[in-house]
């Protein structure tokens, strides 16, 4: 089948219940990983490993870097590569059982001395982020596939952004209210070095068996996917075929938006275990229970997000970033004022959790919007090249998503070590870290979270693909004139 042609007749269907979950459920690695770089890698290197956190922060930069390189050539080896397997399912397949690994052994530093530990992290955490290259990108690819209607194609990867989050907030619950535990020498769980093991080897195994259960899952659909043409020898030309599918106008808007939001983002969950620590001085169990409500936060974002993606995509995405920040900043600006319940006082725990259920849910959904809206330039491009370049658009959208823990971490370590905050601190919630210390560094995070998000919201005017643009294109893509052409 010519890489031109849409999917198949199947994609301007519904996408049954079956489908969504098994192409959800593959996204659990990718949630774990990133969960854990944000927030729970840097407090683990800093405070009990004892590497400065703009170190480790720079660190995983550095990964982030190579990451620019490796996922875009994923993708596009991916969009031409003919095997009976399809496509995609090769990458799939072949990166289960190594990332599973080299997660296990993120969590595993050599006793050492700090120069070896800061080279141990780069070189595992490349690997790491290889091998969701790997997984990621090939793995999105398959939606634009599975269906080209405008609204169901945000409900399909509505699925797969919950379902990350599902992953991510499961281990991030396991880890706190099972394997982080405290002890007489640890008194504050998340700084006993003891559960860090344990997690990776948790958390390892359950990445490994989602990408399988989803390659598998999906393994049926193969033979009604798109195949590239048949090209003679001398006429692909890699390089030139991936920088024309990615100078698209609109995608170009959206990576931007995505990048300085997944910058956010990644800032706000590296920082979130720094003052749920020292700023609220929540326990671990404590800590745990967030996960949970952040879990309902995901579900409400899933018809929330299809709801929305009924209208303009990109309006509705900045309403519900920009509602969706205000809320969760109210309580530590509140706190900074004076005006918000003191640690410990009855009122303030359930009133963290009301904020964090009600801020959270709209700015998942309108990361699912934008998810959807790489999903239509898809389209948009092939009546533009005769190309189908999804593995390419959505193997740069993986290296931005991997930008929240990499961008994330790298900016709070800058921010903690702006404050001078102190390492391997192994002391009780708010008894060692001076509380001005503390102070600063919210006084110092309010402002750049939210002048990044504003950033993400003003690269979205570029985004020119509307519903009616999306179903015109799907028009010309049907006429067999419009397919000739592209051939």
């Amino acid at each position: 089948m010519p890489a031109t042609q849409s999917a198949s007749a199947d994609a301007d269907r519904k996408v049954g219940a079956g489908t969504r979950l098994l192409f959800g459920l593959g996204s659990i690695a990718f949630g774990i990983k990133d969960n854990g770089f944000q927030t729970i890698l840097l407090i683990f290197y800093n405070q009990v490993i004892g590497l400065p956190a703009a170190t480790v922060g720079g660190v995983i930069l550095i990964a982030l870097f190579l990451d620019a390189f490796i996922d875009p050539v994923v993708g596009q080896i991916s969009d031409n590569l003919r095997t009976p397997l399809g496509r995609r399912h090769p990458f799939m397949y072949a990166s289960a059982i190594p990332l599973g690994l080299s997660y296990l052994l993120l969590w595993n530093p050599p006793h050492a001395s700090q120069g070896l530990q800061i080279l141990y992290l780069l070189g595992v955490s490349i690997i790491v982020r290889a091998c969701i290259a790997l997984y990621e990108a090939p793995s999105q690819a398959l939606a634009p596939e599975l269906t080209t209607d405008y609204a169901e194609r945000t409900s399909l990867l509505g699925y797969r952004v919950f379902f990350a989050w599902f992953g991510g907030l499961a281990m991030y619950f396991l880890a706190f209210a099972v394997l982080l535990k405290p002890d007489a020498a640890h008194p504050v769980g998340q700084l006993n070095p003891v559960g860090y093991s344990k997690y990776g080897l948790v958390a390892g195994a359950a990445m490994t068996a989602s990408i399988l259960i989803s390659a598998l899952g999906t393994h049926s659909r193969i033979k009604s996917f798109s195949a590239p043409a048949h090209r003679p020898k001398g006429q692909h030309q890699p390089l030139q075929e991936m920088f024309a599918a990615l100078s698209h106008r609109s995608f170009l808007a959206v990576l931007a938006s995505n990048l300085f939001s997944a910058a956010a983002t990644g800032l706000a969950f590296s920082m979130t275990i720094y003052f749920y620590t020292y700023f609220w001085t929540l326990s671990a169990t404590q800590i745990a229970i967030f996960a949970v409500v952040n879990l309902i936060s995901a579900a409400i974002a899933v018809p929330l997000a299809r709801f929305f993606s009924k209208h303009n995509k990109r309006r509705s995405t900045v309403i519900l970033f920009v509602s969706g920040l205000v809320v969760s900043c109210v309580p530590m600006i509140l706190r900074l004022l004076g005006e918000f319940p003191q640690n410990g006082a009855p009122a303030l725990y359930p009133l963290l959790l009301s904020f964090s259920l009600v801020g959270l849910a709209p700015m998942i959904a309108a990361s699912m919007l934008g998810y959807s809206m790489i999903a239509d330039v898809v389209e948009d491009n092939l009546l533009r090249t005769g190309r189908r370049s999804e593995g390419v658009y959505f193997a740069a959208n993986s290296f931005v998503q991997k930008a929240i823990s990499g961008l994330g971490v790298f900016l709070t370590g800058v921010l903690l070590a702006i404050v001078h905050f102190p390492q391997t601190a192994h002391l009780r919630p708010g008894a060692g870290v001076d509380p001005t210390i503390v102070r600063n560094l919210a006084l110092l995070y309010l402002p750049t979270v939210v002048a990044l998000y504003l950033i993400a919201m003003a690269f979205l005017t570029g985004y020119r693909i509307t519903r009616e643009t999306h179903e015109a294109n799907l028009q010309k893509l049907a006429t067999p004139q419009k397919q000739s052409a592209a051939l």
